[in-house]
């Protein structure tokens, strides 16, 4: 019988007894790993998205590239790779642990060396294993996606994720069943393979032979190694979750109290980040460690009837080498610091963009929720438009009727006068009975002098530059219209008021193809132009042609930022709705924030203007460690 409190004892006592070569082999193989096979994962991933033949990608057609039979040999390539690594660095750790003679550097060589000698055996252990759990996940995906399809296949993502229907519910509660019954499978054969790496390790058997091995001496303890899994699993997730709280909670409000000198504060916050990266090395080393040596104890005692290794003896840590290894952590962990503290550039420019209006107050797309979009502080507003059948230009997201009306007629097929009768405001609530579907002119009316608006196409096939040729028409006749209201103006707050002429450096188009946007482009040079994309595949985009490219916030990093800045175009993040998230953007760079909450986003920018450059400083590192 195992018991939990002993197997956790002689896990703790191997890893003390055996910290320094563990630290050891631990930065040798992060090392080797981090120069030679990340690189390869990334190139091949490159190469593979380049054969998309587009620069830009939605996250629907990026699905379909991987689900092709290309895709789906990068991504069990990398699925491979990436617990191959795991299993290596695994593998060095056990005899690391098994083996306590010499001093611990060369103790870590030996450990690397031999490890990568059991390179095709690991590799083989590997493709059986994670080959089975794969092929036990291969049902539950498929169907995943079918329950996926009958429940929400018809409805909008993004009302999905705003409204969150019944039949998002009905969707997870019929989820549930299949999850629980491979979440069971899937763990019983983890189990009884568990000591499958070690095994190969320590008796040098080969794949099959140690997974035969591994289902013998687990036969009977599997609730039991169950639960030291568990256990060690809670402890690798909440150890690191414990620690970041306290240390914000408790080191965290020191800082506040600073003078707000950049000579003070700059140390300060180094040192603050660098006891914060020590203590996340720290617990990552932890619970690689842990992992491995738990597997080592478990096999000693219930194949050799040991609790755990023998000890080093003493005099075997040379203390020279052990304290070059520990102050190359701290130095490495001070060197992070320092990049991270100077990256940072002190810059709060961004504009608040209100998603289809203020969306979360207002019906999407109407002139109600132009107006509140205003009044929460929004700088532009996205809107949707098309084209209906008599060439008017309207503002309305979907193809056709049905999400916001239940009527499947499409917007294309109808003059603008029919579609006076629907009724786009009552799914909303009651104070928007009757609301209607406003054209352009409307919306140009509405905001004139107060917001700018960015215009996004939603051609339908085959009209695609009618579309731009309306909108372009209609700028032309709001330009026409505040040049004769300026005419007769009779001062300058009126004048003012009638908004300025010079429109089309105000409005902004946009439209998810490069080739539209060209074509808008040639018909109106002055035109501001925005390119909407999901993804942006590196190195195959042509970044010209464009005034501002739209990409969505999860996919801004700071290369986007640099080429942003290099190529002279703004960035503009959307579709963010979270605080913290839209002050860590802010922080990184972007141009604008489109929002379906301009009110947070403005609450936000001016709390932040409040602050003085010491705590705003203070501010961007915590978004930094946060994220």
């Amino acid at each position: 019988m195992l018991a939990l409190s002993r197997l956790s004892g002689d896990v703790l006592r191997t890893l003390r007894e055996h910290l320094r070569p563990l630290i050891a082999y631990h930065l040798f193989f992060t090392l080797l790993a981090s120069s030679l096979l990340l690189p390869a994962v990334g190139w091949t991933l490159s190469s593979l998205l380049r054969q998309f033949g587009r620069p830009v990608i939605t996250n629907g057609e990026l699905f379909e590239l991987l689900m092709s039979p290309g895709g789906m040999l990068w991504l069990l390539a990398a699925v491979g790779l990436t617990f191959l690594v795991l299993y290596l660095q695994q593998s060095g750790m056990i005899l690391v642990a098994v083996r306590p003679h010499g001093n611990h550097v060369r103790l870590a060589f030996e450990a690397l060396w031999a490890t990568l000698r059991r390179l095709p055996s690991i590799t083989g252990l590997v493709v059986v294993q994670v080959g089975a759990q794969l092929l036990l996940l291969a049902p539950l995906a498929f169907g995943l996606g079918w329950l996926h399809e009958f429940f929400l296949g018809g409805l909008d993502p993004f009302f999905v994720q705003s409204v969150r229907p019944p039949a998002f519910w009905a969707f997870l509660a019929s989820a549930l069943l299949p999850l629980l019954a491979w979440a069971l499978l899937a763990g019983s054969l983890y189990v009884r393979w568990h000591l499958a790496l070690t095994v190969l390790t320590l008796e040098a058997l080969a794949p099959r032979a140690a997974l035969r091995r591994s289902m013998q001496l687990t036969r009977g303890q599997g609730r039991h190694i169950a639960a030291a899994v568990i256990l060690l699993l809670l402890g690798i997730v909440g150890l690191p979750l414990l620690a970041t709280t306290l240390f914000d909670r408790a080191v965290t409000p020191l800082l506040w109290w600073l003078p707000e000198r950049n000579e003070v504060l700059i140390p300060a916050m180094l040192a603050y980040l660098t006891a914060y990266l020590l203590i996340a090395l720290s617990i990552t080393f932890g619970g690689i460690a842990a992992n491995a040596l738990q597997a080592t104890c478990l096999y000693l005692r219930i194949a050799h009837h040991e609790p755990r290794p023998e000890p080093p003896p003493p005099g075997t840590h040379l203390r020279r080498l052990a304290w070059t290894v520990e102050i190359a952590v701290v130095l490495f962990a001070i060197g992070q610091a320092w990049l991270i503290v100077h990256r940072f550039e002190i810059r709060d420019e961004v504009e608040i963009i209100a998603h289809r209006g203020s969306s979360l107050k207002a019906p999407e797309n109407t002139l109600p929720a132009l107006e509140q979009a205003i009044l929460d502080g929004a700088d532009g507003i996205e809107i949707d438009v098309r084209l209906t059948a008599d060439d008017k230009v309207v503002l309305y997201h979907d193809e056709s009727l049905r999400r916001l009306t239940g009527d499947d007629q499409r917007i294309g097929t109808l003059p603008r006068a029919s579609l006076g009768a629907f009724d786009v405001g009552s799914w909303f609530g009651d104070p928007f009975i009757g609301e209607r579907i406003p054209g352009l002119d409307e919306a140009l009316e509405t905001v004139r002098e107060r917001a700018w608006l960015l215009i996004e196409l939603k051609p339908d096939p085959g009209r695609e530059l009618d579309l731009v040729d309306a909108v372009l028409a209609e700028l032309e006749r709001e330009r026409d219209r505040r040049r004769v209201c300026r005419d007769r103006a009779e001062d300058r707050i009126t004048s003012r008021a009638c908004g300025d002429p010079d429109i089309l450096g105000e409005m902004r188009v946009a439209t998810r193809s490069p080739w539209l946007l060209r074509e808008a482009a040639l018909r109106e040079p002055r035109l501001d132009t925005t390119l909407l994309a999901q993804l942006v595949l590196a190195g195959s985009l042509e970044r010209r042609g464009f005034d501002a490219l739209a990409l969505r916030h999860n996919r801004i990093d700071e290369e986007e930022i640099r080429l942003a800045g290099h190529y002279g175009y703004e960035l503009y993040a959307w579709t963010l709705n979270e605080r913290t998230v839209m002050s860590r953007l802010i922080d990184l760079g972007v141009d604008g924030i489109i929002t379906d909450r301009p009110a947070m986003l403005a609450a936000l920018i001016a709390e932040r203007r409040r602050l003085g450059d010491g705590a705003l400083l203070l501010v961007k590192l915590r978004n930094w460690l946060r994220n």
